[in-house]
């Protein structure tokens, strides 16, 4: 396990948890209190079938009421009109300011959840579960959520803070090979702004990199 925490002008903002598996996600949101309240996770239809399961197990727990809501994946569906329908499903669910909704996959859903969670009820708090490298490197960091507007990428958004980020390097089992490779791309961008021993540590791992070693992947995606 490794735990980093995000501050906001010298003030504690979210964790972020990088764990093997989601057998442990239960146990880090004990400190947002939400046994009653309800949550609305959001996901799409490439992760949802490998995923979305596993998540609901367990967090059947943590939670007083979950529901769920699948929506098409892909930028081009990065839209208005996906936010409106988790804004339907939200309101069909009886979800309040104090409850939550929860990102289950790449930057594509966290961007679309994380607004919707951003201007429902004028904001409520969400979660960040990365299912892709890019997004556990990358989109799920730093309160960056919106949508694409007609031809014009990301226009429409918000910077809202995710409550809690959980990565989980079992999910980056399944990612197709281009979609690994994008992530790596981000990695060695870090690698090469970072520090001097960063880029040296991912040549000496690249074969437990290119095999998705999770021990190996846990450290770099913390580096």
């Amino acid at each position: 396990m490794r735990k980093l925490d995000i501050y906001e002008k010298d003030c504690h903002s979210y964790s972020i948890f990088l764990e093997k598996n989601f057998s442990l996600i239960s146990e880090k949101l004990k400190d947002l209190h939400c046994e009653d309240r309800k949550a609305l996770i959001i996901s799409d239809d490439i992760v949802a079938p490998l995923y979305l399961s596993d998540l609901e197990d367990n967090l059947k727990n943590s939670f007083f009421r979950l529901e769920t809501l699948v929506l098409a994946s892909g930028e081009k569906n990065k839209t208005l009109s996906q936010v409106e329908k988790i804004y339907k499903k939200a309101i069909e669910c009886g979800i309040q300011r104090k409850d939550f909704m929860i990102a289950l996959g790449g930057g594509v859903i966290g961007d679309i959840c994380g607004f919707a969670a951003a201007t429902y009820l004028r904001g409520i708090r969400f979660i960040q579960v990365p299912t892709t490298l890019l997004a556990q490197v990358d989109s799920s960091i730093g309160g960056k959520t919106g949508v694409d507007f007609q031809s014009y990428k990301n226009m429409v958004g918000a910077f809202h803070m995710p409550s809690l980020v959980y990565s989980s390097m079992h999910t980056l089992a399944t990612l197709p090979e281009e979609q690994y490779a994008s992530g790596m791309g981000e990695i060695m961008k870090h690698a090469m702004i970072h520090n001097p021993q960063y880029l040296p540590y991912l040549m000496d791992n690249r074969l437990a990199l290119k095999n998705r070693n999770p021990d190996c992947l846990l450290e770099t995606i913390y580096q």
